[in-house]
């Protein structure tokens, strides 16, 4: 796909999420540099998010010379913690103690308070990472031994649906877990809501997603 493409990629959803006042954060799992810089420099993309340690680290350069925040989204391996807590803005992805703590190590070392969503499994699989809806409250009370750890919201993956409006069912919950985190956490300011994808985006921004990440509606199909 041509710089051209992947930028008018961009307006096109940006203007989507600009209507309900949502950041579009653009995937960039597998993408080169160049796409990258095409969508934040000719796109006006404004976040970046990678789902491995290894390629955001390579496009951490690129991402921060284009002027972008950088975001991860993948699970989060509590071994890979210290490469990325100099270079993230958001980790998207928190779901256990043992990882806070570790998050809470390096940020703690380089003096640095690292923002973080809380990730949900909304769909309750096995499978995935996340933690359940139910132990949302008893988590966040656990995250405030953690001073270097600034928890700004709530993350999820939907399950996979044959029909956009089978999503509803799950952002629907997310916005009742994420109106809860707001009494329980009243003083964040600008909570976040990061749900919706390339094939449900819509939908998510319909029931509240301050934050959409989309990956294949502006690179085209995602490589091996």
């Amino acid at each position: 796909m041509t710089a051209e493409n992947i930028a008018e990629n961009v307006k096109k959803i940006k203007a989507a999420s600009d209507r309900y006042g949502a950041l579009l954060c653009g995937a960039v799992k597998t993408r080169t540099d160049d796409e990258i810089t095409a969508a934040i420099k000719l796109g006006g993309l404004r976040a970046v998010g990678e789902n491995r340690v290894q390629e955001l680290i390579s496009h951490y350069g690129a991402v921060k010379a284009a002027g972008a925040e950088l975001h991860f989204i993948g699970h989060l391996q509590k071994n890979k913690v210290k490469y990325i807590a100099d270079k993230v803005d958001l980790i998207e992805s928190l779901d256990s103690e043992p990882l806070a703590a570790e998050i809470e190590k390096y940020a703690a070392k380089i003096g640095k308070t690292i923002n973080c969503l809380i990730e949900v499994n909304i769909g309750r699989e096995m499978q995935k990472s996340g933690i359940m809806p139910n132990e949302l409250e008893s988590f966040i009370s656990s995250l405030e031994q953690f001073p270097h750890i600034n928890v700004r919201g709530l993350m999820t993956v939907a399950p996979k649906c044959e029909d956009e409006r089978g999503y509803d069912v799950y952002f629907s919950e997310m916005a009742e877990l994420f109106s809860r985190f707001k009494k329980i956490r009243p003083a964040v300011r600008e909570p976040i809501l990061s749900m919706g994808m390339s094939g449900n985006y819509e939908r998510a921004l319909l029931f509240g997603s301050t934050e959409i990440r989309v990956g294949t509606g502006i690179f085209g199909e995602r490589r091996t």
